[in-house]
């Protein structure tokens, strides 16, 4: 689904498409999107309680949500709902999570995710949700924009303090000696 979002996310008005194909190419991108969310916490949620869980899911479950969470911010500073520095706080904080987690896996253990990483995604996904309606001319974030602008600083402060908290509690991965 995230390609499909993608795909209709990025159509342009030109020669080909007009401006009532576009929008409703972005509506559909904006649907496909809320879809991708609640199949995620759909298939999470059925995993969970009839133990359907797997190797292949416990890798690409978090793995589709990054890439889907990446690709939409990054889409909404394209598009000038949000500062580009808010994609690569993102996205450093994902990368360097996923760091640690590659070095607990070298050293036989794993990390899961916590309250604070949940938080911090359900949180990025309330932010992409108001966004994307404001994006597809739903709602004014200039009407909004208290609201919108503490909803982005206590998404770019859950996302690094997150982060932090994975890295104070698994320190000894890598402070230990080797």
């Amino acid at each position: 689904m995230i390609f499909i979002f993608l795909l209709l996310a990025n159509i342009q008005e030109n020669s080909v498409f007009n401006a009532g194909f576009v929008y409703w190419g972005h509506v559909t991108a904006y649907i496909v999107a809320i879809l991708a969310g609640i199949t995620d916490f759909l298939d999470g949620y059925l995993a969970r309680k009839y133990n359907w869980i797997s190797d292949f899911g416990a890798l690409m479950d978090p793995l589709a949500d990054k890439i889907f969470i990446v690709a939409t911010f990054i889409m909404m500073a394209d598009y000038g709902i949000i500062a580009g520095w808010i994609p690569v706080v993102i996205i450093s904080r994902e990368f360097l999570v996923t760091g640690l987690r590659l070095l607990a896996t070298n050293k036989g253990q794993v990390i899961s995710a916590d309250k604070w990483g949940k938080l911090k995604t359900f949180l990025q996904m309330m932010v992409l949700l108001i966004g994307g309606a404001s994006w597809i001319n739903l709602i004014s974030l200039a009407k909004v924009k208290l609201i919108w602008n503490i909803s982005l600083w206590g998404v770019v402060l859950i996302t690094v303090l997150s982060g932090v908290g994975y890295f104070i509690r698994h320190r000894a991965l890598y402070s230990e000696s080797t």
